[in-house]
């Protein structure tokens, strides 16, 4: 390759721009941007808006037009034809009731119907109304679980990427400590059997750190599924900060915080639907009244028009159907019963789930307490083993041993760590505390 080229191609590596560290934030909300779950949970509440408005609908009168052109000789309809128009003539010599001549007849009419008392009505607009507020917070409770999802996810890919790291430094350490039992080996001070042991624990700890790798793989593709973009790589992933590692889990204060979840005001919004679903069955024993009134226009095409209008008051009430609306108020009072219960095991549920985030975040507090104090310990013992070893003051079956101890003791340590964080998280989607604002 010819040196100016060489040049050119290192120097537009340098100005390439480096990848963009994805944060959590971002993570969340490509998510919320991209989540079918949310995507059906908001139709659904544009549809329940929708039905809130049809209910309202009914409280306003209906107005509607119409026109009609019809022909007969039927004595009946001919004879209501020219009496519409104002043209017929009893008296006219020629006038015969039983054999009219053909009759036509364009009718215009402007019609309004009014419903002015109906309890089923108003059953049905409360309903609408506690169906559309529980379809808000049945999207509250989505985004509540999947910021905590996305969440864990992105905690996932961080642990999987540290528990490969240890892994590698792992195979680094052993690499070592080969290196000098090898030297060893050659000095005269050392037995073929050491190198063997550390060969065969290297392998062992390169298996490890495929396993590692392929684990990393797997938690960010995870990840990027949950997000529903491929947003996060393992190269590119920003972690959120040690600050709350510091900090011990907060004190739970508020032991009814769990009937701040949109879960349970969701239930109460349904047994409360179901209560005026009871109401509207209970209303169809109830008298309806409505109001009409039509304004026409009738001529016989050859002549002007003539109006009339017609206006009333009706009033109904079911007598007798068959007991059907007994039925209705029947099956609607099974449908509020279950809601009940519904409603009072959600209670239940919630309440417990709050109960285990909180216990949750006290036992990943204590682990990560105990394995920052082991991991230390630990570390210091390796460091004193492998001096003594070195100097021969120690089998390396002793050696081994404080290698895999330090490698698992770190394993711990990084676990406990994002177990903590995720443990937070999780206490925060129990007090309902992620879902936030549409």
């Amino acid at each position: 390759m010819k040196r100016p080229l060489v040049f050119l191609l290192a120097a537009l590596l340098l100005a390439a721009p480096a990848a963009r560290a994805v944060t959590l934030d971002e993570a969340v909300q490509a998510a919320l941007a991209n989540s079918p779950t949310l995507q059906a949970a908001e139709a659904r509440i544009g549809s329940a808006r929708a039905m809130l408005r049809q209910a309202r609908s009914s409280y306003y009168p209906s107005v509607g037009a119409s026109g009609a052109y019809s022909a007969s000789d039927n004595p009946i309809q001919a004879f209501m034809m020219q009496l519409n128009q104002r043209q017929l003539n009893m008296m006219d010599p020629a006038f015969d009731p039983n054999n009219p001549d053909n009759a036509d007849n364009l009718r215009l009419s402007l019609g309004a119907q009014w419903r002015v008392y109906d309890r089923q009505r108003d059953a049905g607009r409360h309903m609408a109304r506690f169906g559309a507020e529980a379809s808000t917070e049945a999207f509250a409770a989505a985004r509540n679980q999947l910021v905590h999802e996305i969440t864990r996810g992105f905690l996932g890919v961080l642990q999987a990427k540290a528990f490969a790291d240890v892994q590698a430094g792992s195979v680094h350490s052993i690499e070592e400590s080969l290196r000098i039992a090898r030297e060893r080996f050659l000095a005269g001070s050392a037995v073929r059997t050491d190198v063997l042991n550390l060969e065969t624990q290297l392998a062992q700890a390169n298996e490890d750190l495929i396993r590692a790798r392929n684990g990393l793989q797997l938690a960010v593709a995870a990840l990027n599924a949950g997000i529903g973009s491929e947003l996060v790589s393992a190269d590119t992933i920003e972690s959120p900060g040690t600050a709350a590692l510091a900090a011990p889990p907060p004190e739970c204060t508020d032991p009814e915080a769990y009937e701040n979840r949109s879960e349970l005001r969701a239930a109460r919004l349904m047994r409360q639907v179901k209560e005026m679903d009871l109401a509207k069955a209970r209303a169809g024993y109830a008298p309806t009244v409505s109001a009409f009134a039509s304004y026409d226009f009738d001529s016989d095409v050859s002549s002007g028009f003539e109006e009339s209008y017609m206006a009333g008051v009706m009033a109904e009430v079911n007598i007798f159907d068959g007991a059907r609306t007994r039925a209705a108020v029947q099956a609607a009072q099974a449908e509020l019963d279950a809601a009940r219960a519904d409603e009072e095991q959600a209670r239940l549920n919630l309440r417990l789930d709050l109960q285990q985030a909180f216990l949750g975040t006290q036992e990943a507090w204590e682990r990560l307490d105990v394995t920052r104090k082991s991991l230390e310990t630990a570390e210091e013992a390796l460091r004193i083993v492998r001096e003594q070893y070195e100097q021969g003051a120690a089998d390396i079956a002793l050696l081994l041993q404080t290698q895999v101890g330090v490698t698992a003791m770190q394993t711990r340590s990084i676990a406990a760590r994002y177990d903590y964080l995720t443990a937070l998280s999780n206490l925060k989607r129990a007090k309902g505390e992620l879902g936030g604002s549409q």
